[in-house]
């Protein structure tokens, strides 16, 4: 099973975009499922469903037509089948604080539940190889980052604190609970964590494998909205995820010729040029701005057949290798490039902004640097075996 997960800014476009590859899968004969992790969902508007009559069936995976279905999750149906006793507990803590009833329900919500319930259903549709492709239709930037990196923080979680957590508190709970105000969480409770994780188990190998999972970053020819697409890219990949592809949506199309619409072209001009150069050796695609909104399967296809022609098929992984990834080592951090292609010779290195560039011959790479490392500088570097591993540290001014 290929799970394609489309994040970006809000209001780039990433569902219609998501959307519209589900129908074009879909069409090749793929049987694929369209889901969407945003809290605030808009998948089924994307498809032009009518709202009412078809509230609430998208909480399962619903068909909207030949071999695609789509699917919201709904974080109430969720609490019920997955959260119910971690949930309970929760209300009834904030219950003795005086808040209503109704408050604490909404409050018993916790950050993460719908992202962690979403994970579930992608694992258990691989082991059930009930689909041949899911597309993730992800919250926007920032929500994907957590989303992505729940696996790692669950995985140190349940090894190192859980157990003696849960162990911890059978042993103190019978005198606890008659002096504490709040009782502490029953065993049950903590069962009910530990099959959730089971639940989750193989994740976060299926997100990191590049056969399996592929990003596809979606963007618009905008300055603001490029550099959160450039922070996502880095994050992405300091999470160990693949970006494939990157998406430049709402391309201005080359009949508008307006003298209004001059300098939007010559802008949008600009950043389509540092968004190659940024991304290379990354695909970025280009999709144009519609003279309508794209809105139902009829103008989803248009859009599909604009991204990807007569026959490409979107579920091929194109790249099989992170660009570039980043290390600890020996208390050095260092960044490691994959170039496949470069020779031996001259390498220039510089710093612009929080950016590493690095030059090799006429190849130039921009790589952005999380911010543990934004602060450094590069001193040397090495290539072996086609990748270049550049050791950068703090230096004295």
């Amino acid at each position: 099973m290929r799970v394609l997960l489309f994040s970006g800014k809000g209001g780039v476009g990433k569902t219609s975009v998501a959307a519209a590859t589900g129908i074009r899968l879909a069409r090749m004969g793929k049987k694929t499922l369209v889901m969407s992790v945003d809290p605030a969902h808009s998948l089924s508007d994307s498809f032009d469903l009518d709202g009412d009559l078809f509230h609430g069936q998208t909480a399962d995976p619903f068909q909207v037509s030949d071999r695609l279905y789509i699917q919201e999750v709904n974080i109430q149906k969720e609490i019920k089948r997955h959260w119910r006793e971690i949930a309970s507990y929760v209300v009834a803590v904030l219950r003795t604080t005086g808040i209503s009833d109704v408050e604490a329900e909404e409050l018993a919500i916790l950050p993460g539940m719908e992202e962690l319930s979403a994970m579930m259903y992608v694992n258990q549709y691989r082991k059930d190889e009930r689909y041949d492709v899911v597309i993730l239709d992800c919250a926007p930037t920032a929500e994907s980052m957590r989303f992505v990196s729940m696996p790692t923080t669950l995985d140190w979680y349940m090894k190192h604190v859980f157990p003696f957590q849960r162990t911890l508190l059978k042993a103190v709970r019978p005198i606890a609970n008659r002096v504490s105000p709040v009782e502490l969480p029953t065993d049950q409770y903590f069962a009910n964590v530990k099959e959730l994780f089971g639940k989750l188990e193989g994740i976060g190998e299926l997100l990191e494998d590049p056969r399996a999972t592929s990003v596809r970053l979606v963007t618009n020819p905008e300055k603001m909205v490029l550099r959160e697409t450039q922070r996502a890219f880095v994050y992405f990949s300091l999470h160990g995820l693949t970006v494939d592809w990157v998406i430049a949506n709402r391309v201005l199309p080359g009949e508008v010729s307006d003298h209004y619409f001059s300098e939007w072209r010559r802008t949008q001009a600009e950043i389509l040029a540092e968004m190659d150069s940024y991304f290379s050796p990354v695909k970025v695609k280009r999709a144009p701005l519609f003279t309508n909104e794209v809105l139902g399967q009829e103008r989803l296809e248009q859009l599909a057949d604009v991204l990807y022609g007569d026959a490409e098929d979107p579920s091929r992984p194109e790249n099989l290798e992170r660009p570039y990834s980043f290390q600890k080592v020996n208390g050095r951090y260092e960044v490691r490039l994959n170039l496949p292609f470069a020779s031996k010779g001259d390498v220039g290195l510089f710093k612009k902004g929080d950016e590493l560039v690095v030059e090799i011959g006429s190849l130039r790479r921009h790589i952005g640097l999380p911010t543990s490392m934004a602060a450094l500088s590069p001193t040397r570097a090495r290539l072996e075996n086609r990748i270049l591993t550049v050791e950068m540290k703090e230096v004295a001014p």
